[in-house]
């Protein structure tokens, strides 16, 4: 069987499969080499989250995934005072929920590689834009988050894969080093351009290349194609499974 790469994660994992997503992207370059499991919630926040924990990853699972990929946080930044409200998770609630992920994912195995992803910048402009051309929002209430409290949000995730020794990328950090990421990386001031998308795929890949998940380190699930014996191809799955070729 492949390993399992499993994204789990907001609308912004959801729509990491369509065309230029980062999902779509670690499909690709681990063709035959892992099976990439898209559990993408748009709208959720962490605390709704860990209700999915006993189903996504079971206790006593034995298919334990390669790899988890963890990336909330744009929904638990929402205001609490403003139109989002419902999805609002306080910051200290957050990391913990985080924690909790992690520690659910770590009891499967030891083994499984863990990569927080950090919510990303948010250009409050554009989000006040979108809600206004969508659904005819009063400019002032689509002002539903901000580009300072994703930061404490994003701070809170890397201080909680440092709790939990896990991987993490801090997207909020690395997206506003490049000028013009405003409309560079965010196609409505929160969800991700196709460049925005890229970000993350690279960042990932450095993450996997560093731990031992890099493409080429990773072995073919049957063999390529030359490879096979085209007189007698069932020989040479006997050989496979039998001598570990």
């Amino acid at each position: 069987m492949r390993p399992r790469f499993i994204l789990f994660g907001d609308s912004i994992t959801q729509q990491s499969f369509s065309p230029g997503g980062w999902g779509a992207g670690l499909t690709d370059r681990y063709a035959r080499k892992a099976d990439v499991v898209l559990r993408g919630y748009s709208g959720y926040n962490t605390r709704w989250a860990l209700f999915l924990l006993g189903k996504l990853f079971p206790a006593g699972l034995q298919d334990a995934p390669a790899l988890v990929t963890i990336f909330f946080g744009a929904n638990d930044a929402a205001l609490p005072d403003r139109s989002h409200k419902r999805q609002h998770v306080p910051v200290p609630e957050y990391k913990a929920n985080l924690c909790e992920i992690i520690s659910a994912v770590k009891s499967l195995s030891k083994d499984t590689l863990i990569v927080l992803i950090t919510p990303p910048p948010v250009y409050e402009k554009a989000l006040q834009e979108t809600a206004w051309k969508l659904y005819g929002a009063d400019p002032e209430e689509a002002f539903s988050r901000t580009n300072d409290a994703a930061g404490r949000y994003a701070k809170a995730c890397v201080e909680a894969a440092g709790q939990a020794e896990a991987s993490v990328i801090d997207l909020w950090t690395c997206m506003q080093e490049k000028p013009g990421w405003q409309t560079r990386y965010l196609r409505d001031g929160l969800h991700l351009t196709a460049e925005g998308n890229a970000v993350v795929f690279e960042k990932l890949l450095e993450v996997l290349n560093d731990k031992g998940l890099s493409f080429e380190a990773m072995r073919w699930d049957f063999p390529e194609y030359g490879d096979v014996n085209a007189d007698n191809p069932v020989k040479t799955l006997w050989e496979l499974q039998n001598c570990g070729k």
